[in-house]
């Protein structure tokens, strides 16, 4: 998959620390198709049909209801269970590794374009959703204290024994469960924990208008960052256990590290967070300047690319200087290099001939990595154009801003029916999608009947179109060539996943036209303090310029 340019695009690590200048010229996004806002509003749906716990009367999914509500229940440390959170895709575990990952893009999108969620009516119902799951992120430790000794890392799962009944066996609505739903608790996680840190953290900046809140988030994130922090517990949060390391596996902690810290930073203005951040230690142990194309690809596991265009925001912008600016620097250079790892022309990843970027090596579910690039490169141009720059450089070749843009584009065209299969991979956005998702509640009928363990498999092995519409979803996604088969026992194809549909959402949302274009450039900093005091004999450095 990496083609013959990739040692190319490689040695460009090297040009693109030289060649850092272009001309001052503002360029407007083109008017995009309303398109994207009409699948927004269907992306955000599909958070509410993934509720667990006692649902509000607004929820909006009427083929859900109450359920989970003895989740967590022998727990001693915590006051009413684990009660609430999300259903993580088909099934009907919590994994909190890919649920607070999930929290945090959502918040990352409405920090970057609020105007935007207002502008199409969606404002207060993607904070309700971000609430929900940090109201229950803050469930799985004590979150009162300053100083935690375990966390709770997952309610339910599967060692997948077919004979013992549990969240995969069993084909059950949420609300209809009768098996064991085990918590797996640990006592060391970095990985984990520095995620959660960095979904309370972006949160409490998107509810500073909720000032007991918005603090109640910040004491959270810093307990459990320091969590992460201790040198005692620093061992991956899926080591040794099966429940959790057959489906989310964490490969590494080092990049969870610069994400929360960089999250903490912008919530606190705390330098040791920045400084953390911008520590030689993270890019070495992190292996974020190896060149390994794998973790230039964002996902639940490796948050490299969206920590480093995160921090990349601080330079553009603040341009603090000394004694962060060497490591900004880099990190920038690195996120340019990834985002020219999109462009294909220079035949970095592998392309199906439908037009579909392959970031995960052809393997199946493409989709969430395609999305989660969508949304870096969008983002990327909006912070050029925020700067006055046309674009940028790809070694020696100049790629203009409307360049990248056409990726994004592209990439989510191709996700809502520019595909060989004319299918959007949305359900319920267009004239043809997924009809057979691997979703227990969307495939059981709501009938007022409870359907046992096994009883539900008639309904899992079905022909027929699923009974409910999981609005929203977007599925697994084809193969590598373009193919699709709307199969249900097939998750591969259809299933949707929490972490999948927070990418769609944030890409959705940057491309859209409604509420005008750009982001918000300084809401994120509001508790960054002046980095050169007035009274400095001096000067503050001249500001970035592309």
């Amino acid at each position: 998959m990496y083609g013959r340019n990739h040692w190319t695009l490689c040695w460009y690590i090297a040009i693109a620390f030289l060649l850092n200048a272009s001309l001052p010229i503002t360029i407007a996004k083109e008017t995009l198709p309303d398109t994207y806002t009409l699948a927004l509003h269907k992306a955000l749906l599909f958070f509410n049909g993934q509720k667990s716990g006692k649902l509000p009367n607004n929820n909006g999914i009427p083929w859900r209801g109450d359920s989970g509500l003895d989740d967590g229940n022998t727990t001693t440390d915590v006051k009413g269970g684990l009660v609430g959170g999300y259903y993580d895709a088909g099934d009907n575990a919590k994994f909190h590794f890919p649920m607070s990952y999930a929290m945090t893009m959502l918040s990352w999108s409405l920090i970057e374009y609020n105007h935007k969620y207002k502008a199409i009516g969606e404002y207060d119902h993607i904070r309700e959703l971000i609430k929900w799951g940090t109201d229950y992120l803050l469930r799985t430790f004590n979150s009162s204290a300053t100083k935690i000794y375990q966390i709770h890392a997952q309610v339910g799962g599967s060692l997948n024994d077919y004979l013992v009944p549990d969240d995969h066996y069993c084909w059950q609505r949420p609300e209809d469960m009768d098996y064991p739903r085990p918590v797996q608790t640990i006592a060391a996680g970095p990985d984990l924990a520095g995620e959660m840190a960095a979904a309370l953290a972006a949160a409490s900046i998107v509810f500073r208008d909720n000032t007991a809140y918005s603090k109640k988030l910040i004491k959270g994130a810093q307990t459990v960052f320091s969590f992460a922090r201790d040198v005692g517990r620093r061992r991956r949060y899926s080591q040794g256990n099966p429940y959790i390391g057959l489906i989310y596996n964490s490969s590494g902690y080092f990049d969870e590290y610069m994400w929360g810290a960089a999250w903490l930073y912008y919530a606190t203005g705390n330098v040791s967070y920045i400084s953390l951040a911008t520590n030689p230690g993270m890019p070495r142990n992190s292996k974020a300047f190896s060149g390994n194309l794998d973790l230039s690809v964002l996902s639940w596991d490796n948050k490299l690319p969206a920590a480093m265009l995160l921090l990349t925001r601080l330079r553009i912008f603040l341009n603090p200087g000394y004694p962060y600016e060497d490591m900004l620097r880099m990190y920038h250079n690195m996120t340019t290099i990834t985002v020219c790892s999109y462009i294909k022309l220079f035949g970095v990843f592998n392309w199906t001939q439908g037009g579909m970027i392959q970031l995960n090596r052809g393997k199946p579910q493409p989709l969430p990595y395609v999305a989660n690039a969508a949304f870096l490169a969008s983002l990327f141009v909006d912070y050029m154009n925020a700067t006055g720059a046309p674009g940028f450089y790809c070694g020696p070749n100049f790629i203009s801003l409307d360049m990248l843009q056409r990726f994004a584009t592209s990439q989510m065209d191709y996700i809502l029916g520019k595909n060989p299969m004319k299918m959007s991979y949305v359900v319920g956005f267009g004239n043809k999608y997924p009809s057979h998702v691997h979703h227990r509640g969307a495939s059981i009928p709501h009938d007022n009947k409870k359907y046992s363990c096994t009883g539900g498999w008639k309904w899992r092995d079905s022909r027929n179109p699923n009974p409910n519409n999981i609005t929203g979803a977007m599925v697994g996604g084809p193969d590598r060539f373009d193919q699709f088969r709307d199969v249900r026992i097939n998750y591969n194809f259809t299933e949707p996943t929490l972490a999948g549909n927070a990418g769609l959402v944030a890409a959705l949302v940057s491309l859209t036209s409604s509420g005008g274009h750009g982001i918000d450039e300084n809401t994120i900093f509001s508790e960054i303090p002046p980095f050169f005091p007035e009274s400095s004999p001096a000067p503050a450095p001249a500001p970035w310029k592309p």
